[in-house]
């Protein structure tokens, strides 16, 4: 993702190929069906596009021109902006602009721009036979064969092995060089390019950071460790490689574990591995951070250490509450109420337009709260189309009964 597809990505923003708050249909039409016209290429690229984490692998596709119809077809599971959601068909569709926009593979592309410029030589999608012996194997895949020298994420294998989200071969070697062009050594985009895509792009209101292609800080940032400082920024990959590289230490750490071999194992080791090897190198090299370099930090990111370690607590100088919290926290006083001139009060009766979407802030249905509620007796329940839950795809809907409160449904 960000050696390759987010570098290609930034090379064409340089080159004024595209631009980052462009929607991505401007490049790939088929894209902007169900919704999507109007996501942008920066919130692919930071993994705010709403989009699920990845194509169905339930069906029995196969090819690239099928995943791609897939995610063509894709409807964003929230709205474009509003969360972060790391999604590999995010990067699919960004691998597919490049050879929309450049007129060549993701590979040829990654090539001739990227590997070469750095002398990568180590470093390839689909690598060839020879190579085999020194690349390590993975897992056992679904017809029980051993993967070795073949990607292996599902979907990418499923789409030739060439991807923009995944599919790498590389060495420890090879990521060296590229950590130390993003370092300010043999560059194959600007420093500003650099910086743009190092620095936090993520909508304003988020509290996870991403940069273009890059984990700056979020629940996927535990390869920085706990000593290495907040302006530095990095990657993991499933099967255990990790990079993490530090401008203002100018120091890189290049972790390639192999956590999923022979079989996936649960419980996170490599994650905590990726940690404390962190951690020994920040130690071991004595890195630390003036205080010039960490006023510089704070503004870019607008985080420190301390809310960092809170795990994005946010305080907030407001509260928004929805009507039906309003009415609770009343006890439904502004509902109920005596009527009548007898001793005895009488409760209010009352009937509710609702539909599935009648919830409080806890996900609490309306009418259970009105059944609940004193002084008011919910009489009536008046669903509008799709019926009370939503379900409903007819206009022939008849009354009906509240399972849970008995309350008619009409």
């Amino acid at each position: 993702k960000c050696v390759v597809t987010a570098m290609s990505v930034m090379r064409m923003v340089e080159l004024g190929q595209v631009r980052l708050n462009d929607p991505v249909a401007k490049y790939i039409p088929e894209f902007g069906s169900n919704g999507k016209d109007q996501i942008t290429i920066r919130q692919l690229a930071t993994h705010f596009s709403g989009l699920r984490e990845d194509l169905d692998l339930r069906s029995r596709w196969q090819g690239k021109d099928a995943a791609l119809r897939m995610a063509h077809d894709e409807a964003p599971v929230a709205p474009p902006g509003s969360q972060f959601r790391y999604s590999d068909v995010n990067y699919i569709v960004l691998g597919e602009l490049v050879e929309r926009v450049s007129g060549i593979s993701l590979d040829g592309y990654a090539d001739a721009h990227v590997f070469k410029p750095l002398g990568m030589t180590r470093t390839r999608f689909l690598p060839p036979k020879e190579w085999l012996g020194a690349i390590a194997p993975t897992e056992y895949d679904e017809r029980n064969v051993m993967l070795r020298g073949v990607v292996h994420d599902p979907t990418a294998r499923r789409m030739g092995g060439v991807a923009g989200h995944a599919g790498l071969f590389s060495t420890a070697d090879d990521i060296a060089r590229f950590a130390q062009a993003m370092l300010g050594g043999k560059t194959i985009i600007s420093e500003a390019s650099v910086q743009k895509m190092t620095t936090p792009q993520q909508p304003p209101t988020a509290t996870v950071l991403r940069g273009i292609g890059w984990d700056l800080d979020s629940p996927f940032s535990s390869n920085r460790g706990e000593l290495l400082p907040l302006g530095s920024y990095g990657h993991t990959g499933f099967t255990g490689t990790s990079l993490w590289i530090d401008p203002v230490t100018n120091t890189y750490i290049v972790l390639l574990t192999n956590g999923v071999h022979p079989k996936l194992k649960p419980g996170g080791a490599v994650v905590a591995l990726r940690v404390q090897v962190a951690n020994a190198v920040a130690a071991a090299l004595k890195l630390s951070v003036s205080e010039k370099e960490k006023v510089r930090l704070a503004s870019v990111t607008g985080y420190n250490e301390a809310i960092v370690g809170a795990r994005r607590v946010q305080s907030r100088n407001g509260q928004v509450k929805t009507g039906l919290d309003v009415l609770a926290e009343s006890n439904f006083g502004t509902l109920s109420g005596e009527l009548g001139t007898s001793s005895a009060p009488k409760r209010r009766r009352i009937g509710l337009v609702t539909n599935q979407t009648g919830l409080d802030a806890q996900g609490r249905r309306a009418i259970d709260l009105l059944a609940k509620a004193p002084g008011v007796e919910l009489a009536a329940i008046f669903s509008p189309e799709h019926g009370v839950t939503g379900t409903l795809d007819t206009t022939d809907i008849g009354n009906t009964k509240d399972q849970a409160t008995g309350v008619p449904v009409y």
